[in-house]
């Protein structure tokens, strides 16, 4: 739970996320009856066809009366600044007709623009994670422990003994809930797991794949960076005395599942001129998360790791000294 202060005096707390098909804290969440994708593009206005880009047809509009002025309206010729509240003069109904007018051009100019940049827009990302699943049923030997000042998960069986292939596809596929303690188990779940068995992660490498391509898909802000820090700890869990160095190499053939989401949002920087981020230490700005986790691709993925990279992401410039 964040907070944020307004004019240096009003401090607002973000509600956590509350999906409607939550029930209860002693129902089950109807995961059956969702049938909205997580990641499609279905959900999105299509943007209409442009005749006039591939033929010499031009789309025309008709023109209502109340397109035109009519007398007594308009600045005759003077130019009035925007903003000023003075673009349509005074007069009853001429003038009410004229802001109802620029209204509309607004939200149509404002309409136009959200279409323009789909690629950045939120896809839908609805509660029916298997996480959810087999959490709500309980099949999963987490729970949380709240004896610290922050919560932590108390593991029913030791970590070691867990069939990583059932179980870390699972939690991976956690990662895009938002939603409490969903999204707390599985989050804290990934990490547990990859510190304490990491020796047991590379042969799971291609289960886990999907569930990291559907959480990008979202597009959602706060989804990506979660996943992006926890693959960062995914290529450097096995670095050690006792690791063999080999998850790095083998998400390499998965870069194109895995990098066209953040080819896409790498120039997301904040710019805060000459101001002071106080929020860096949780590490949100997307731009440096993904070029941090781009450069821990290419440090522990090999001599072919760059030449992936730079295939998706032209933008990236390598960080290897030859």
């Amino acid at each position: 739970m964040t907070a944020r202060t307004i004019n240096g005096s009003i401090k607002i707390r973000e509600k956590h996320k509350i999906f409607k098909e939550t029930g209860s804290p002693f129902d089950a969440t109807p995961i059956h009856s969702i049938k909205l994708r997580p990641g499609g593009h279905d959900t999105l206005p299509a943007k209409p066809i442009d005749v006039s880009a591939f033929s010499y047809s031009k789309r025309t509009a008709h023109q209502s009366p109340l397109s035109f002025l009519k007398r007594g309206t308009g600045n005759g010729g003077t130019v009035i600044p925007f903003g000023s509240g003075e673009e349509s003069p005074p007069g009853g109904a001429a003038k009410g007709g004229q802001s109802k007018r620029a209204s509309a051009r607004a939200a149509a100019v404002k309409k136009t623009k959200l279409r323009d940049f789909q690629a950045f827009a939120e896809r839908p990302n609805p509660p029916n994670t298997e996480f959810r699943r087999f959490y709500e049923r309980g099949d999963l030997p987490v729970q949380i422990d709240h004896g610290g000042v922050h919560n932590r998960i108390a593991w029913k069986v030791d970590i070691q003994k867990l069939d990583f292939h059932h179980y870390l596809p699972i939690f991976f596929d956690g990662l895009r809930e938002l939603e409490m303690p969903y999204a707390f188990l599985a989050e804290q779940g990934v990490y547990d797991m990859l510190s304490a068995g990491s020796n047991k992660v590379l042969p799971v490498i291609p289960q886990l794949i999907i569930p990291i391509k559907t959480a990008l898909n979202t597009r959602q802000k706060a989804v990506i960076v979660k996943v992006l820090k926890v693959l960062q700890s995914l290529v450097t869990c096995d670095q050690g005395p006792d690791g063999q160095g080999l998850i790095g190499q083998a998400l390499v053939p998965y870069y194109r599942q895995i990098l066209p989401v953040l080819n896409i949002f790498i120039r997301q920087n904040d710019n805060l001129g000459d101001g002071i981020d106080y929020g860096q230490q949780r590490r949100e700005n997307l731009g440096e998360l993904i070029m941090e986790t781009l450069e821990a691709f290419e440090v522990n993925g090999g001599e072919d790791a760059f030449i992936n990279i730079k295939y998706l992401v032209p933008v990236f410039q390598s960080v290897v000294v030859s």
